[in-house]
């Protein structure tokens, strides 16, 4: 039995194990690397942890811990109450505001998951506040991001588009970016009816119930209300009410900026400005903002540290050290080099398509766009099916199952949704992840591919 095939049944196993037994997938992920990494490949320890994701675990735990500051000091609710104000009560709005908001800032160049990191902790916490569904949220700000990441000037579209140029290969820029944006709409408009979009659109403008969730009752009712729907846990009415207003603070009323809250909404709009403007680390700037407000407010500091999403840090690690070693061991290589010998063309756009969606799950969406596009460029050059076709395939379905909560964003969102709903949270976007992993191949290549060749 070949190296690629013990290392691929190893990964399906930790899967399997993971789900029966309740081990965190993470911490497997990494004992089956050792493993693997000293058994099968040979190599030493330093060199399986090269595939550690040390950029991610600074974004995870950097703005886990920002934002932990922020909810501790009434930041959040300040942020959620002024996004309700500005659509006028109508929360059905709320998510598709989101959505637009970072497909904007990925068009304009941002990368994906600095948009989500920024996005996804105000989403979230609008969502606990306003009885929206935390999965469609936390889906409506993924595949915002990646609607506009295909613009000629975003991140994705000019890595596609550069290496198309590069290895004269007929490409479209523009049909990229329309296809992109509409396949990420219409996953974001499913997420919105499959999570409780009806229900939200039947509010209307109900500025009065919106204002009564800010009173003791409100909050209390709001907590039962999450628990009829399913996905959370009931609260005490204590409890609820601390969900509303931190009596804690110096000032308990969530309208109000007092000084924490000015500098926590600064050093936000610093991370804003160091992401998009200046291309900084995300992670590392909003580590370095949380550190100077705990120097500054080290009272409502208390227990943000312990809010970091650790059990996610673990998780996402430990799944993409052990897909990293894969893909340095030549695994994806050897997967793309047997889909290239497939006799049948069509057969084999699709099997590059799946491997793109597949790869992409785990790993850096970045780097499968700018690896299997050259991969393919042989196949492609043989012109028996079309390179514009394929090209738009695949980098949908690479790009459109950011939302499993392996990837950097799906991890993003499950570290920022509330502790009770968080597994939650994660098995549902691993199911519409994987979900999208099967069918976004399948409707792309039916869509792009079949037709031209």
């Amino acid at each position: 039995m070949s190296h690629e095939i013990i290392a691929l049944a190893v990964l399906v196993i930790v899967f399997l194990i993971a789900t029966l037994r309740g081990v965190n997938m993470g911490a497997l992920a990494l004992v089956a690397a050792f493993v693997v990494g000293l058994t099968v490949y040979g190599i030493e320890v330093d060199e399986i942890l090269d595939g550690f994701p040390a950029g991610l675990f600074v974004i995870l735990v950097g703005v886990t811990y920002l934002f932990a500051l922020a909810k501790n000091n009434g930041t959040v609710d300040w942020i959620v109450h002024g996004a309700v104000r500005a659509v006028g009560g109508r929360v059905a709005l709320v998510p598709w505001a989101m959505f637009l908001v970072c497909a904007i800032v990925t068009a304009i160049g941002a990368v994906s998951p600095a948009a989500v990191a920024i996005v996804a902790p105000v989403a979230m916490g609008f969502a606990l506040r306003y009885e929206i569904h935390p999965v469609m949220m936390g889906m409506m700000v993924v595949q915002g991001a990646t609607a506009g990441s295909f613009s000629p000037i975003g991140i994705f579209g000019s890595i596609t588009n550069g290496v198309v140029e590069s290895n004269d290969i007929p490409g479209n820029p523009l049909l990229l970016a329309v296809s992109a944006f509409l396949a990420s709409t219409v996953i974001a408009a499913a997420a919105y009816f499959a999570f409780g979009g009806r229900e939200l659109m039947s509010r209307g403008r109900d500025t009065a119930a919106l204002a009564a969730l800010d009173e003791t009752a409100g909050g209390a009712a709001r907590e039962g209300l999450r628990a009829d729907q399913g996905w959370g846990e009931p609260h005490s009415a204590t409890e609820a009410q601390r969900t509303v207003t931190n009596p804690a603070l110096p000032e308990g009323d969530t309208h109000r900026l007092n000084a924490q809250r000015t500098l926590t909404l600064l050093g936000l709009v610093a991370l804003i400005i160091g992401a998009l403007g200046f291309d900084l680390d995300v992670g590392f700037v909003a580590l370095t903002i949380a550190v100077l407000l705990t120097l500054a407010f080290p009272a409502s500091a208390k227990g943000a540290v312990d809010k970091i999403s650790w059990g996610t840090v673990l998780l996402v690690g430990g799944i993409v050290t052990y897909v990293t070693l894969l893909q340095n061991q030549g695994v994806v290589d050897w997967l793309g080099e047997g889909v290239a010998s497939v006799g049948a063309p069509l057969v084999a756009a699709l099997l590059i398509c799946v491997i793109g969606a597949v790869v992409s799950a785990f790993a850096s969406t970045t780097g499968i766009i700018g690896a299997l596009i050259p991969l393919a460029v042989p196949f492609l050059l043989t012109d028996q099916v079309s390179a514009v076709g394929l090209i738009a395939a695949l980098a949908i379905s690479s790009s459109v199952v950011d939302c499993s909560p392996f990837s950097t964003n799906g991890a993003l969102v499950v570290a920022n949704a509330e502790a009770d709903t968080r597994e939650m949270v994660f098995r549902k976007l691993m199911v519409w992840g994987m979900s999208i992993v099967v069918i976004a191949p399948l409707v792309t290549w039916l869509l792009f591919v079949v037709p031209t060749a």
